[in-house]
């Protein structure tokens, strides 16, 4: 028997719970399944609640509680998710969820969640089967993209991580290795192009990176929205003139302001005649490319780099599932890998395998995001999720039509994939962008359809984006016919 002195307690003496599993697994049972039902439901019955709702006062204030010091029972728990949490989302699940770019996540997917969570992985690295799983993803994605078997890929939050990451990978390359030690020098500056109409996470990747947003070129677009090829070809000899030094070209597979896909064809062209990095921001339209219908619209994005793209989109995955696909899987070692004592490999055993995340990405402790992507993607399979994809833009077409019918309203910009930019006009055609606002603000709060607010042009645009496989045409019809009923009343129209 261990004394006290050898850190041990008498047998008689008596014993202290530490750890945290339940004394009655079989209570914990009924409790897990009264909330997976409660979920079941809750989804089942989505068209029967709003959007979104404003939380109460008293909603809020449960969550402005002292630190838990004692036990709270799970069941106790729950209720207040259940009271308290769940009828106050942001409503991206929902079918009138149409304003930001957010997929509207699958049962499946929620299901490989808890999985997941069950078996607590950490993707960082080792010897496991988890591995393997993030593995055949990017084999897939290899497949997707028709990207060579030297291709790699790594999973990311989303794809504001993605694209730092991609800038760092071209920053690497231009410069080598040494740059991960040696820093930034002054002379000569690195320099990049994008669309002017690129999403706000890139020039936040190049202040991240030590480059500089100054350093990123905004190109004018043309009247399609996409980058007008022939101001960045200027743009890049005027640089090398200067003593620039060019370095990476970024192409969008979507906008996000109006779903525009550059030319990715003669982005290439431009990469290969500059030495320039090619990368393409996917975040919005990537995964468009596995709808038969669609697919010609990203021609050349096989020719890129790397690819920034999320699987919590279009892909219907649950947050968060953010994906690079990189075309040598050797310019993320180059980028990333280190020794680390601590983190040493072995021939065998749990510290073996021959693919450790860690070396191809900035993160060490990860989740198994892989998990869910893989249930979703073979439960649906391709075709299903592309069918479904290509139905977001069969409405987004049938918006704008109904747009253009419309006197009262005017369309704003070409619709290329699945957003619909527009505005409320009146029929005297000068409405104030004031009441586009208010106009948003309203169907908010009467819950039936979401959409949001953006800018073109210096105009106040009203911005569907359909982006959940549950949106039908009643949906549409509902945002149609709720900006006519708000924009024609006199309280709107005289503010």
């Amino acid at each position: 028997m261990l004394s006290l002195q050898d850190g041990g307690l008498p047998w008689d003496a008596p014993r202290q719970r530490t750890g945290l599993d339940p004394d009655d697994w079989q209570t914990l049972r009924k409790q897990g399944h009264r909330m997976l039902d409660d979920m079941f439901d809750h989804l089942e019955t989505l068209s029967e609640k709003p959007v979104w709702q404003a939380a109460p006062s008293s909603a809020r204030a449960l969550f402005d509680a002292p630190l838990p010091v004692e036990a709270t029972d799970l069941a106790d728990v729950h209720a207040i998710f259940r009271d308290n949490i769940l009828p106050y989302g942001s409503g991206n699940i929902h079918s009138g969820f149409m304003g930001w770019v957010q997929g509207g996540g699958t049962v499946t997917g929620m299901l490989a969640e808890m999985l997941a969570g069950g078996l607590n992985a950490n993707l960082g690295g080792r010897d496991h089967m988890p591995i393997e799983v993030e593995r055949q993803i990017i084999r897939w994605t290899q497949q997707i993209f028709s990207f060579p078997d030297t291709a790699g890929g790594v999973f990311l939050t989303g794809t504001s991580q993605a694209n730092f990451v991609a800038v760092l990978l071209a920053r690497s390359r231009k410069l080598g290795q040494s740059i991960r030690a040696q820093g930034l020098s002054n002379e000569p500056r690195l320099v990049a192009y994008a669309s002017s109409e690129v999403h706000g996470c890139v020039p936040r990747a190049f202040e991240m990176s030590g480059i500089g947003s100054d350093q990123l070129r905004r190109i004018p677009a043309n009247a399609a929205g996409q980058i007008d090829i022939a101001a960045l070809e200027r743009a890049i000899l005027r640089d090398k003139k200067e003593g620039h030094m060019p370095f990476l070209v970024i192409g969008s597979a979507g906008t996000v302001n109006t779903g525009a896909v550059d030319d990715l064809i003669a982005l290439r062209g431009i990469a290969d005649a500059h030495d320039l990095h090619f990368h393409v921001d996917g975040a919005l339209g990537a995964l468009g490319i596995l709808a038969d219908d669609l697919a010609h619209l990203f021609t050349g994005i096989e020719s890129c780099d790397s690819l920034a793209f999320d699987f919590h989109k279009w892909g219907q995955v649950p947050y968060d599932a953010g994906f690079l696909l990189v075309r040598d899987s050797a310019w993320q070692r180059q980028t990333f890998a280190s020794e680390a004592a601590y983190l040493s490999r072995a021939a065998s055993g749990l510290a073996g395998g021959d693919w450790w995340p860690c070396d191809y990405g900035p993160d060490l402790s990860r989740g198994f995001r892989a998990l869910k992507t893989w249930f979703t993607l073979k439960t649906y399979g391709v075709k299903a999720l592309g069918d479904s994809m290509a139905a977001n833009c069969a409405l987004a077409q049938a918006l704008a039509h109904r747009i253009e019918q419309e006197p009262a309203l005017r369309l704003l910009a070409p619709v290329a994939l699945n957003i619909v930019c527009f505005a409320y006009v009146g029929l005297a055609g000068d409405t104030s962008s004031e009441v586009n606002a208010r106009i948003v603000e309203r169907l908010h709060a009467e819950g039936r359809v979401a959409p949001s607010l953006t800018h073109l042009n210096g105009q106040t645009a009203i911005r569907a984006a359909i982006v959940n496989h549950r949106t039908r045409q009643a949906d549409i019809d509902a945002l149609i016919n709720g900006v006519l009923k708000l924009g024609s009343r006199q309280d709107l129209l005289q503010c």
